[in-house]
């Protein structure tokens, strides 16, 4: 009778210790929503993956504490997803998820209003809650309040941070209303010069004029000449776009440089000209052109950072046949190499060698690659399979 009862009492206590923790909702992410919009409550979702460390402590450390589980399960749908398995990917890719843990805390129209990261203890782990929680965050949709026309400073940088990944046009609008809601006599922040430059893509959007009235409050903060740079990138923004010829997909050479060299000199414009072949032919597939492009834009390699050349070499491995070409690309990709030795830049520049037809060159640099992906734990399948066509 006596063990009967000591197993009850253990039973219970289990039971009790359960339920001071955060109770996660074992249900599809639409439900979640859908729970969420009916109880006027937040979303938490603890987006994780399996081999992180710090989520595993999370849910060890803290998941388990009685305050939090008291405030998160009174407040919060609350849901743990696999960012890797199943719909945790459609998420993960709808909000950006890209390390972990991440905490996304969305209201019932599933917008996202709070974005957070890594381990916390249990004391900031709850603050953060406890802030996130607030009426202002459960007024409902943020696109309906910013249809009605709310000109909040702080609402309106909330949405640019939290969308400018998943939603970049809805960020970008609300950029623009809040430079255009500033008053002139309000302080230029360093803050205010990153929201006004990440969002501003043209001379034609409205916070362009910001940019050109500000020069002096942004430039205590950029460079001048980083000013200019950026300047001149957005005046060559429209050229670029009157210069793509789509119905034979390519670049008008003689109309760029006509267009662009009175805006932003001629070295500026040669410079544009070539980025912009290099990013246009890549994207529609014209490798002839790219080949061309690529072998004039990167003529003096010294002057560029070793891994924009791999990238340029790895295209060149894969899609170019010429012979002069494919030794340009070897020494491109042996820059990065000598930087630093890596499974891609070896495998990358093993295959060049191969299609040079210096088979001992490709079946050493295609040994290094995949030794040094097996041992940090990398894919070797694409040095193997080089191996075996070597042989």
């Amino acid at each position: 009778m006596k063990n009967i009862i000591s197993g009850f009492f253990i039973f219970i206590s289990i039971i009790s210790f359960a339920q001071d923790e955060i109770q996660f909702q074992d249900i599809p992410y639409k439900d979640l929503i859908a729970k969420a919009k009916k109880e006027n409550k937040l979303v938490f979702i603890d987006a994780y993956a399996a081999w992180c460390g710090p989520c595993k402590m999370m849910e060890k450390n803290v998941f388990t504490k009685k305050s939090v589980g008291d405030f998160y399960n009174k407040n919060f749908v609350n849901a743990r997803i696999d960012m890797e398995k199943g719909e945790g990917r459609e998420v993960a890719q709808k909000f950006g998820v890209r390390s972990y843990p991440t905490y996304l805390f969305l209201n019932g129209d599933g917008e996202l209003v709070s974005q957070n990261y890594g381990y916390m203890e249990e004391g900031i782990f709850l603050a953060m809650a406890q802030d996130i929680n607030s009426p202002n965050n459960k007024k409902g949709s943020l696109k309906e309040r910013f249809a009605k026309g709310e000109k909040d400073r702080d609402f309106l940088i909330n949405i640019m941070k939290l969308n400018s990944n998943s939603d970049f046009e809805f960020a970008k609008q609300a950029s623009e209303r809040y430079f255009e809601n500033r008053k002139k006599t309000d302080e230029f922040t360093k803050e205010d010069v990153g929201y006004l430059l990440y969002f501003l893509k043209s001379t034609e959007d409205s916070n362009y004029k910001t940019f050109v009235e500000q020069k002096t409050e942004i430039t205590k903060y950029l460079p001048v000449e980083n000013y200019n740079e950026f300047k001149n990138q957005l005046v060559l923004a429209k050229v670029v776009q009157e210069s793509v010829d789509e119905k034979n997909k390519k670049i008008n050479d003689e109309y760029f440089l006509k267009t662009a060299e009175p805006l932003v000199g001629t070295e500026a414009a040669i410079i544009k000209l070539n980025q912009t072949k290099l990013a246009y032919y890549e994207q529609n597939a014209n490798f002839p052109e790219y080949e061309k492009a690529a072998l004039s834009y990167y003529k003096d390699a010294d002057a560029f950072e070793p891994n924009e050349l791999l990238k340029a070499a790895w295209i060149f491995s894969d899609n170019i046949q010429t012979k002069s070409s494919l030794k340009k690309a070897a020494e491109w990709a042996e820059k990065s190499v000598m930087r630093s030795e890596t499974s891609e830049n070896t495998y990358i520049l093993a295959k060049i060698y191969f299609n040079l037809g210096n088979k001992d060159l490709a079946k050493n640099f295609a040994e290094l690659s995949k030794n040094i992906a097996e041992k940090s734990g990398k894919d070797a399948n694409l040095a193997t399979q080089l191996l075996n066509k070597i042989k």
